[in-house]
C-alpha cells in the first residue's frame, strides 16, 4: 500500500492505494481549521495512524504534495494559500513519524503525475496540467520528464501578472493570475460583476461573500444567470490569454484543465479554447489541445501523490518514455 497525501488550501485529502491506483480508503479534513501548524501536523498524524492500522500497517511509503513544496529540501516555505506560515519539513517529519520512504512535490505538480501513470497523458512526453482549486497551479512535463526547477519551484504559473496593481493576492504580490483565474479569483469576479451592475441583475445577489462559491456559480450560470455567465467569460478569456503565453515557453501537446473549476465544463472550456485561439501564435493553430482529466477529478491529485511514491525515479509501466524525476541538485 501507498499513501498519498495532498494538502490543499481548503482541503487535505488522504488515499491509501496499490501501484496500480486502486484506492482501498481515503479520508479527508479542513485545512483551514488549523491556523497553528503543530495542531495541523497532529491532526494528520492522526489521520495517518487510523487509516494505515485499518489496512493492516502495509504501508511501503508516502507521497506528498503541498504549496509552495520545494521537492530538493522537502521544506513547506511561506505558503501563501496556507493559513500557516513559516517552513514545516513534512518529508523529514513523516519519514521520522512513519519510518517509512516519503516523496514529496509541489500539489500542482500531482495533477501532472497523475495524468503521466493513470490518465489521458499515458503515451505523451509533453504536456502540462493547469490546476484550478482555491489557486492556480501548473505541473510541467517536458521530454517525459517532470521539470521542477533549480529551486523545486518551476510551474508557478499562479503567481505570474496580470494587471499591475490589480487585485491582492495572499503571497503579498498585486494582480497576480490566481487571483483571477481560481475558484476564488471567480467568486471576485462575480461580486465585481453585481457591483458594476448595481444589483437586480443576478440571483447571486442573495449570497454573502463568503456563502458564495464556484459550484454555486456554475450552477446559477447553468441556469443562464448573467452574472454567472459572464464571470466565466471575463476567467476563460484571462486564462486563454495567459496559456497562449504558456505555449511560448513550454510547447506542449496538450493542456489538462483539473481541479474543482474544471467540473463547469463548457462553461469554463469554450471561453478559455476562444481566448486562446485568438491570443497564440498561428504556428499553434492546430497542434495544442485543450483537455479534460481523464481521471476523477477528485482524485486526480490523490492518484498523483501515490504514484509518485509507487513509480517515482521508475519508468511508468504504461510508457518506456516517461519517469518521474525527484533527486536532489548535484
Amino acid at each position: 500500500m501507498y499513501l498519498g497525501i495532498d494538502i490543499g488550501g481548503t482541503t487535505t485529502k488522504m488515499g491509501l492505494a496499490d501501484s496500480s491506483g486502486t484506492f482501498y480508503s481515503e479520508n479527508s479534513f479542513n485545512t483551514t481549521s488549523y491556523s497553528n501548524v503543530n495542531q495541523f501536523l497532529s491532526a494528520l498524524e492522526g489521520e495517518i495512524i487510523r487509516m494505515v492500522s485499518l489496512m493492516g500497517n502495509q504501508l511501503q511509503g508516502i507521497g506528498v504534495g503541498a504549496p509552495s513544496l520545494n521537492y530538493h529540501t522537502g521544506i513547506i516555505e511561506n505558503a501563501a494559500n496556507l493559513g500557516w506560515k513559516g517552513q514545516l519539513n513534512i518529508k523529514g517529519h513523516l519519514e521520522t513519524f512513519m519510518n517509512c520512504p516519503v516523496m514529496v512535490t509541489n500539489d500542482a505538480n500531482l495533477p501532472a503525475i497523475g495524468e503521466m501513470i493513470y490518465g489521458g497523458a499515458q503515451v505523451m512526453r509533453d504536456f502540462v496540467t493547469v490546476s484550478l482549486g482555491t489557486g492556480l497551479g501548473c505541473g510541467i512535463v517536458s521530454n517525459g520528464k517532470l521539470v521542477g526547477g533549480h529551486h523545486g519551484m518551476a510551474g508557478e504559473l499562479g503567481h505570474i501578472n496580470v494587471k499591475p496593481n490589480g487585485r491582492q493576492c495572499g503571497c503579498g504580490r498585486k494582480g497576480c493570475l490566481e487571483t483571477y483565474v481560481s475558484a476564488t479569483g471567480l467568486k471576485r469576479t462575480a461580486f465585481k460583476l453585481m457591483a458594476d451592475y448595481n444589483g437586480g441583475q443576478s440571483e447571486l445577489e442573495e449570497y454573502s461573500f463568503e456563502e458564495l462559491n464556484a459550484e454555486i456559480i456554475t450552477e446559477a450560470a447553468l441556469r443562464k444567470d448573467k452574472v454567472a455567465v459572464e464571470a466565466f467569460q471575463y476567467t476563460g478569456r484571462i486564462l486563454g490569454m495567459k496559456l497562449a503565453d504558456l505555449l511560448l515557453i513550454t510547447d506542449p501537446e496538450a493542456i489538462f484543465l483539473v481541479g474543482g473549476m474544471a467540473r463547469a465544463g463548457d462553461l469554463l472550456f469554450e471561453p478559455t479554447l476562444k481566448s486562446l485561439t485568438e491570443s497564440r501564435l498561428d504556428s499553434y493553430e492546430s497542434n495544442v489541445e485543450i483537455l479534460p482529466s481523464k481521471l476523477p477529478l477528485d482524485k486526480v491529485s490523490l492518484l498523483g501523490a501515490c504514484g509518485l511514491i509507487a513509480h517515482g525515479d521508475k519508468p511508468n509501466k504504461n510508457s518506456k518514455h516517461i519517469t518521474i524525476l525527484d533527486r536532489k541538485p548535484y
